[in-house]
């Protein structure tokens, strides 16, 4: 069964994208941290980042630096944070939380609920300073 990221890669469920190429993705956490938290995921569908073959690997995260050079432009924030967890959702991802304090990227606190179109501004803004 195609996981959550899947469905948003073959465009089956909407997600605010903000970065893509043939073979990554970056979208907003609908559910984020703070303000211009994204999601960068490998097109391939693997579970564990680990798991990647090196050529995969190395791209994610040259991929996931040029989304986090973005959200830079488009986010007030000091630095961007990266964290990769892999438990809730079976499809390799990385955070890239925007930091202002080392709370920013407690997992453990609650998250935001942005609205559809709060969502859309900030994707709007990561994706311009994107290309």
């Amino acid at each position: 069964m195609a996981s959550i990221f899947t469905k948003i890669i073959n465009r089956e469920i909407p997600g605010h994208i903000v970065a893509e190429d043939d073979n990554y993705i970056a979208f907003l956490d609908i559910n984020p941290l703070v303000e211009g938290h994204v999601l960068v995921v490998p097109k391939e569908e693997t579970d564990y980042i680990f798991n990647l073959d090196d050529k995969v690997f190395s791209g994610l995260h040259l991929f996931s630096k040029k989304v986090a050079k973005a959200i830079e432009k488009s986010v007030d924030c000091i630095r961007i944070g990266v964290a990769v967890i892999g438990l809730e959702v079976p499809h390799v991802h990385i955070h890239l939380v925007p930091l202002n304090s080392m709370n920013d990227i407690n997992f453990s606190k609650g998250k935001l609920n942005p609205s559809k179109e709060e969502l859309e501004e900030v994707a709007a803004a990561i994706k311009k300073n994107f290309n």
